[in-house]
């Protein structure tokens, strides 16, 4: 469901990234003049490199040093990981560089399916709770996620780490949309046949049955990799509740939220400019099974057969809003495109107020890069004792 294949890496240096140069270690001593890539594309996965011991080490560029791409490593440690070695690195100059993060995901059979190419506004780390488990619950509890400082299910929570819900550039997330619509998407018989079982659970969920098409719709983010109804209509309402009714529910991946706060710290830095992040995934699998089929035989018996055309899929698409990035580079997107709607995390680290939750910690004021905290931990501290009115139960 979230792994970024060896095909997505090869087609993407044998076609978008022909003639590349593996560039020096990451902290190697700065070369004299740091690369600039107008695109990074961030891939999760290695396994076309077994011989790697690091894949925070693989790198790459073309030969002019316009486009990049890094090989993060799967989940949600390791993706944070390298992507905070890569915005530290004194190698690269990434302060006008457009990210992408790419990979490919479960879908929501109600918004998207096999295939499908989704890019998100808000990516939302659904599984930041509570759990307790499930033959445990209260009969009329639909499920055993409880936010932090709350004590019972889809409420937002009162206890926040920061990282919760993070939200994206919508006009960026709009041209990008519109340049990936230009793309012819793969398909094939066996997806086709399975995603076909889904136009008996009614009019919700016709969308599944159709050819994969390009989707403005939202991402969560769980280490767990999960499967079925009731998980998925948990995370689902737990997307809706946390982003006040805005976001949408549609790809499930392990890294995005981890890999969004990495760039959030760097922008604060002013390493990177976070109006300029993307986030694209590709359905390779449903979240929940069709009709007459468990969710344990869903998850590991099924034969969905949407992995090779996610995979074709995240390149169909990426390309083409890499080629409209480079294509009209000095007219549009060199100065930037600036962002009408909040951008950054659920704190308001970027200045801002966020449009969900209960406001910015920061007074609407940007983190300034010189390490005064601003009293932020104080406040934080304040606003939950407010909340909660108890005893943090976890701090």
């Amino acid at each position: 469901m979230r792994l970024l294949g060896s095909i997505l890496v090869m087609v993407l240096q044998a076609v978008l990234i022909s003639n590349t140069n593996a560039h020096p270690h990451l902290f190697s001593p700065r070369i004299e003049k740091p690369i600039a890539p107008k695109v990074m594309i961030i891939a999760m996965a290695s396994h076309s490199y077994p011989m790697l011991v690091s894949v925070a080490d693989l790198t790459c560029c073309t030969a002019d040093g316009n486009v990049c791409l890094q090989v993060s490593g799967e989940g949600e440690v390791n993706s944070a990981a390298s992507l905070m070695a890569l915005v530290l690195s004194p190698q690269f100059d990434l302060s006008k560089t457009y990210f992408i993060l790419a990979g490919i995901a479960g879908v929501n059979p109600k918004y998207g399916t096999l295939g499908s190419v989704a890019l998100a506004q808000y990516s939302v780390q659904v599984a930041l709770q509570y759990e307790i488990d499930s033959r445990s619950l209260p009969s009329n509890w639909p499920t055993g996620y409880i936010s932090y400082g709350r004590d019972q299910p889809h409420e937002y929570p009162f206890i926040a780490y920061g990282t919760e819900v993070f939200e994206l550039n919508a006009k960026l997330r709009d041209i990008a949309f519109d340049l990936a619509s230009e793309a012819e998407l793969s398909d094939e018989d066996g997806p086709r046949e399975y995603r076909a079982l889904y136009g008996r659970m009614g009019e919700s969920y016709t969308t599944a049955a159709r050819p994969p098409a390009i989707v403005k719709c939202d991402t969560a983010t769980s280490d767990v990799y999960y499967s079925g109804s009731r998980l998925s209509e948990a995370f689902e309402n737990t997307t809706k509740v946390w982003t006040n009714g805005t976001g949408l529910y549609c790809m499930t991946a392990q890294e995005d939220n981890a890999m969004l706060e990495v760039l959030v710290r760097a922008a604060i830095e002013k390493l990177v400019d976070f109006e300029r992040v993307m986030v694209l995934r590709t359905g390779s699998n449903f979240d929940r099974p069709p009709p007459d089929c468990t969710d344990l035989e869903h998850l590991t018996n099924a034969k969905q057969n949407g992995f090779s055309i996610a995979i074709d899929n995240i390149f169909n698409a990426g390309v083409e809003i890499v080629k409209g990035i480079i294509k009209d580079w000095d007219c549009k997107f060199k100065a930037g495109i600036k962002a009408e709607n909040y951008v950054g995390d659920i704190f308001g680290s970027l200045g801002g107020e966020p449009d969900f939750g209960f406001g910015s910690i920061t007074r609407g004021e940007r983190v300034a890069p010189d390490g005064n905290d601003m009293g932020l931990a104080t406040r934080e501290m304040d606003r939950r004792k407010v909340l909660t009115q108890k005893s943090l139960r976890k701090i």
